[in-house]
């Protein structure tokens, strides 16, 4: 298919932008990881020592792993062949590898394949298998280094006094370093929840309680087997007991920590808008690229808008997906299926944000001339420091007697202040003291 002819834009426009997660929530990457689990859990029986299935030697596990290992198209395509003809995609999946299995000389096993399972047990700890190796493998990597990224330029830019804004209006000067350092410590938190989030699996049979498995097998520890299963050959963590699917709290906490990272993102993205809007910041020019269809001169900052868009798209899918999951009738019903189908679309929106981020980020160039002017036309914001020193030498009113100079409509300016300072009943030391207060280096620690 032409990326032209995608109704989604992660799979048309932004196609190469999302190239890494194809292989965890595709179609086929779904495919890939039931068969995946369905021969784990093969082998996984075959240790058990079961009177009704012999146990396979090194050789028979390493040719059974080559199944997914070596998995293609044309393997996929195979089983969605067998699907038209069963309307069931995991009992394609089975009839595949008992194919397989009869080309590999294990015929007299294959009915162990799937054996007393769900499709429930194979969706279960395949979707939450290849979300921990997406989250790992793709969304980790570009996520550091974003984190990376804004370190590196709180670290260049440590030095540079600039003016705060709060509710809009010039306050406190703060330093431009510190304040992109926040971003990075705040996305650094989230990351450490992230990480404490197990991905959690089912593994019980058609209700959760190993039902066919015991009366075949009554002697077996079946729950010990579905824990031993998830967490060593998986990966994973298990969750008992259930009803016919996980019931996916783990997931939404997952999701809703994602969230909260593209939130704080949303956040950078806005306030460098803002600061490139206040001409803080100029951008790299790329030869041939325009800003506008009418006007020649702009330079937008369309990466950083990019990214918003694309992360509020993604919320939105990972909140209906939190909200969503953790609620099932009964057993069981088939709403989650079809919304789990889904969970590669906000992660892929998410990619393309961060992969914006860090591109807006790249094409930053500091215009301290900008910066230097603002804190220069704003002498009023040392108001608190001279007020609070006044308030360390017990001056009679300090605060009230700043609003007065300063709460008007004139210009305050770096003579103003001095001629103030002058007109005050304290020492000359303190004099000096104040005198050495300027927007500049009232930064703070």
């Amino acid at each position: 298919m032409s990326a032209l002819n995608a109704i989604s834009p992660i799979d048309g426009r932004y196609q190469s932008k999302t190239l890494e997660l194809n292989d965890f929530f595709s179609e086929y990457a779904l495919i890939r990881y039931r068969v995946r689990v369905e021969v784990e859990y093969f082998i996984a029986l075959s240790d058990l020592d079961l009177s009704a299935l012999p146990s396979l030697n090194k050789n028979q596990k390493d040719e059974l792993r080559q199944i997914y290992k070596k998995f293609n198209l044309k393997d996929a395509e195979s089983i969605k062949s067998i699907e038209k003809v069963t309307n069931h995609d995991v009992k394609a999946v089975e009839y595949f590898l008992k194919e397989k299995f009869e080309q590999l000389g294990l015929a007299n096993s294959k009915e162990f394949i799937h054996f007393g399972l769900t499709s429930q047990d194979i969706n279960n700890t395949s979707i939450p298998l290849s979300l921990k190796e997406a989250v790992e493998s793709v969304y980790l990597i570009f996520l550091d280094e974003l984190i990376a990224k804004l370190l590196e330029l709180s670290e260049n830019w440590k030095n540079i006094p600039m003016l705060a804004k709060t509710h809009g209006q010039p306050a406190s000067p703060t330093r431009l370093g510190k304040e992109i350092k926040v971003f990075a410590i705040r996305l650094l938190e989230q990351k450490k929840q992230l990480l404490q989030v197990p991905f959690s699996a089912k593994f019980g049979g058609a209700t959760g309680n190993f039902n066919a498995h015991h009366l075949a097998f009554p002697n077996e520890d079946w729950k010990a087997f579905g824990k031993n299963f998830t967490e060593n050959y998986l990966g994973l963590s298990y969750s008992f007991p259930t009803t016919q699917i996980e019931h996916y709290d783990n997931l939404a906490a997952l999701f809703d920590v994602l969230k909260r990272i593209n939130t704080i993102i949303i956040d950078l993205d806005r306030d460098v808008w803002s600061y490139i809007s206040m001409g803080y910041f100029k951008q790299k020019i790329k030869e041939g690229e325009v800003g506008s269809s009418a006007m020649p001169h702009k330079v937008n900052p369309i990466d950083f808008e990019n990214s918003e868009g694309n992360l509020g798209l993604a919320n939105a899918i990972f909140e209906h997906l939190s909200a969503k999951l953790p609620i099932s009738r009964l057993q069981r019903d088939l709403t989650d299926s079809t919304v789990l189908r889904n969970i590669g679309t906000p992660f892929g929106h998410t990619l393309i944000a961060i992969k914006s981020t860090l591109k807006g980020l790249d094409k930053l160039l500091l215009n301290e001339k900008a910066i230097h002017q603002d804190l220069e036309q704003n002498w009023a914001v040392v108001a608190e420091a001279i007020q609070t020193i006044l308030r360390r030498e017990n001056y009679p009113n300090p605060y009230e007697t700043l609003k007065a100079l300063t709460r008007t409509n004139t210009e305050i300016n770096a003579k103003s202040i001095a001629d103030f300072i002058e007109t005050l009943d304290v020492s000359d030391d303190v004099k000096n003291e104040l005198k050495q207060i300027t927007p500049f280096n009232y930064t703070g620690i």
